[in-house]
């Protein structure tokens, strides 16, 4: 009887504690954040303390979720489009076509290329006409004549040419090689491999050096029969001082000389050479 008596009072007392003790208020419902499904982690681009740049990302803490950085490289939207593409495909087709025609072209080699297209379009049917009567006077084999010859860098290259010297055709015919590359219009003679006239080491170096040409100083100038104007010298002097002003001098004199000539026989008794009176 006496525990008993003791449990209730323990009992009434805690009633009576629970009923002075004020009631909690009630919980609120928690709103979750927007990327509740990602940790918290702090903003890379928070500056630090050292940081001049208020842009300037700071390191994230041990543990926490950086965050999604675009991906290294070029983005999708960076690609170029279809036509963009095959444009910059085409250039630089175009680019390297015109490298292999004319490497790092000199003023020289663009007017090789400018004045031998335009001069071999407008010969064009004067060296057909050419090859057809040669053909049929002596065969397909009688056409042309091809000698291997010597050109920049010490490159060997076939040299054509047809087989007639009227009318210069056998010059003209040549015209292709200027517009490839093989000649220029002016330079030195091309001579063939192993020509002692380039055996020498000077004349060695100037001739890989240069283009040789269809005309040149030695064959504008050669027919003086002065000492001075011995071809060897005179080709070492273009390849010493060339330029645009010496080729465009030495081109119109290759055309000047062959024009004086055609008139001086067109003239009434032009083409004879007055009688010398004979030395006995």
């Amino acid at each position: 009887m006496r525990q008993k008596n003791q449990q209730r009072k323990k009992t009434q007392r805690q009633r009576e504690r629970q009923q002075h003790l004020p009631t909690p208020p009630p919980e609120e419902p928690r709103t979750p954040p927007p990327y509740a499904s990602e940790p918290y982690a702090p903003d890379p681009y928070t500056p630090g303390p050292y940081a001049s740049d208020p842009r300037t990302p700071t390191p994230h803490a041990p543990g926490a979720h950086p965050r999604t950085q675009p991906p290294s490289g070029t983005a999708r939207g960076h690609f170029p489009s279809r036509p963009a593409a095959r444009l910059a495909g085409l250039t630089d087709r175009a680019g390297g076509i015109a490298d292999r025609i004319a490497p790092r072209a000199s003023p020289e080699r663009l007017l090789d290329l400018a004045l031998g297209t335009a001069l071999l379009v407008a010969a064009a049917p004067v060296l057909a006409a050419g090859a057809l009567a040669l053909a049929v006077r002596r065969g397909p084999d009688g056409v042309w004549d091809r000698s291997p010859r010597t050109g920049l860098g010490g490159r060997l290259f076939t040299l054509r040419s047809l087989r007639t010297r009227r009318f210069r055709l056998d010059l003209l015919s040549r015209l292709p090689h200027v517009v490839r590359g093989d000649l220029s219009l002016v330079g030195p003679a091309p001579l063939p491999p192993g020509d002692p006239r380039a055996a020498s080491p000077g004349a060695r170096q100037w001739r890989q050096e240069l283009r040789p040409g269809l005309t040149g100083l030695a064959q504008v100038r050669a027919r003086s029969g002065m000492p001075w104007d011995d071809p060897a010298l005179l080709d070492q002097h273009y390849a010493e001082h060339h330029g645009v002003v010496l080729y465009l001098a030495v081109l119109a004199e290759a055309v000047r000389n062959p024009l004086r000539t055609a008139l001086r026989k067109a003239r009434p008794g032009g083409g004879t050479d007055p009688v010398q009176p004979r030395h006995t």
